[in-house]
């Protein structure tokens, strides 16, 4: 299937959520030059970009039925289900023959697979292309893009990318940008372990924590989550980037894809009990660094009042 021309100031961009993540990406889309029709669930988080000349539309139907490129970001496998296979509202029943679809949540790589087949019979392409690196790199236009899908829509959506990110890369036919957001996700379960229970342990052993970072984070021991998610917890600031309990909806379709692929992933188990018990103490709302909270309860005292 050919594709046409991804171009600012003329392609239609659809958007469904317009959350944490999604309202930021969508507004970088307006700022390069393209139109956008958004939805959401809860209008009033989609206010800030109808004031910036977004069109809002009551149904994902209707933002297909008016864009050439339609891009959603939801909360959970189902809620991309609904949102582009519902027979009556979905993107999928509003799109015509050369629209793209690209969902960028982080969901099931065997439904990148069914929605990219449904399209297909419709003459339509679907890409799955989630992201990585939280609010800030929503907020500054430097996500990471895995891609999944029709090589030439990826190539066409160039414009796109550039506009949401700093790394983008084709990874593969569709389901393959899930698979690799997995891979993504099974190195942050255990290494956001470390990030707070190395903080934990320098706190109890009565180091100033903004100091010991200054050492450690430029060290081998450096990450993103240390450097970017280090401080927020240190600060008792943990206003999500990335939600709790989509974060175990993350952890739960690695270890589904693990068992079907006869894996074993002791390390990604115990980072999904650890984050059970972080939601169980009414976290689920937080940012996944609120961890920190769950053990340091685990090992008796209170992070935010550090006693």
């Amino acid at each position: 299937m050919s594709v046409n021309a991804i171009e600012p100031g003329k392609t239609r961009i659809g958007w469904i959520g317009t959350g944490v993540m999604g309202a930021s990406m969508c507004g970088h889309l307006i700022d390069a030059g393209f139109s956008a029709t958004v939805f959401n669930r809860t209008r009033s988080k989609a206010q800030t970009l109808i004031e910036r000349g977004a069109t809002w539309a009551d149904s994902p139907r209707a933002v297909a039925e008016a864009a050439d490129v339609i891009f959603t970001i939801v909360g959970f496998p189902h809620d991309v289900r609904s949102v582009i296979l519902d027979d009556e509202d979905g993107v999928l029943a509003g799109c015509e023959s050369g629209n793209i679809i690209v969902d960028m949540t982080t969901s099931q790589p065997s439904l990148a697979v069914e929605i990219a087949e449904a399209a297909a019979k419709k003459d339509v392409l679907a890409l799955d292309a989630p992201v990585s690196g939280g609010d800030k790199g929503a907020k500054e236009g430097t996500l990471s893009i895995m891609i999944g899908g029709d090589a030439g829509a990826v190539a066409a959506l160039q414009p796109c990318w550039d506009a949401m990110g700093k790394t983008v890369v084709h990874q593969g036919d569709a389901g393959s940008g899930q698979h690799t957001k997995m891979v993504n996700q099974i190195l942050i379960s255990t290494g956001m372990i470390g990030v707070c229970e190395a903080l934990i342990y320098g706190h109890r052993a009565g180091l100033d924590l903004p100091t010991v970072l200054k050492s450690v984070g430029s060290g081998a021991a450096g990450s993103w989550s240390l450097s970017n998610l280090g401080p927020r917890i240190i600060d008792n600031n943990f206003d999500p980037g990335f939600f709790v309990e989509h974060f175990i909806k993350d952890m739960g379709i690695a270890l589904a894809e693990s068992r079907r692929m006869g894996l074993s992933m002791p390390g990604l188990a115990l980072a999904q009990q650890l984050y059970q018990a972080v939601a169980a103490q009414g976290h689920a709302k937080d940012g996944t660094h609120a961890l920190a909270l769950a053990l340091s309860s685990l090992n008796g005292f209170d992070w935010k009042t550090r006693n």
